[in-house]
């Protein structure tokens, strides 16, 4: 299905632009409607009072139409014109509450926000005291463990050490029974 336009008024932009809005009013299955069952395009096509629609040809692949819009005229724009409401008197008591609900508004959002800088304020405050709880805690433990650590070498030294001198006692001793055995050998044979 093709259509084809045809403008008949002089202002060409305002004319797409009623076009545009023309063509949302056409539905397509009314289109497609009136492809199908002829003896109902003849009413379908002359219900718009700004535009023709005319069918130009059928053809196996489709039909074409050709939209011809009118012309605006006058009484179109006046009835087009859409008048605002009137507008109402605004009392000084309007204004008035109006400027309570928004101080009420400004002080709630105030509030708002003091809050939450004060729950992120406790946050912070409890992730440092964590922080610094594990930090006394690894410090407490780190000093425990060298102090363990200190007094297991200095165990180990002192049993080394004992072991040494125990050493050191016994190869005197056995010296001394040497040098005894030696003396009572040296006697006997003098």
């Amino acid at each position: 299905m093709s259509l084809r336009f045809v403008c008949l008024s002089p202002c060409l932009p305002a004319c797409k632009i009623t076009l545009k809005t023309k063509m949302k009013e056409i539905s397509v299955l009314s289109l497609i409607c009136s492809c199908l069952y002829p003896e109902s395009r003849k009413n379908i096509m002359g219900d718009y009072e700004d535009m023709d629609i005319k069918p130009i040809n059928k053809r196996a692949s489709g039909q074409a139409f050709e939209v011809i819009l009118k012309p605006t005229s006058p009484v179109s724009e006046v009835a087009h014109c859409i008048t605002s409401p009137p507008k109402r008197d605004i009392s000084l008591e309007d204004i008035q509450k109006k400027l309570e609900a928004a101080e009420d508004r400004r002080r709630c959002q105030e509030a708002h926000v003091l809050q939450t800088l004060a729950e992120k304020r406790e946050h912070e405050r409890d992730v440092l005291m964590k922080a610094m709880e594990e930090n006394s805690n690894f410090s407490r433990m780190a000093e425990e463990k060298l102090q363990m650590k200190m007094e297991q070498i200095e165990e180990n030294r002192m049993a080394y050490l004992a072991a040494m001198m125990e050493r050191l006692q016994e190869k005197e001793k056995h010296a001394q029974e040497v040098r005894r055995n030696k003396e009572l050998r040296e006697a006997l044979t003098a």
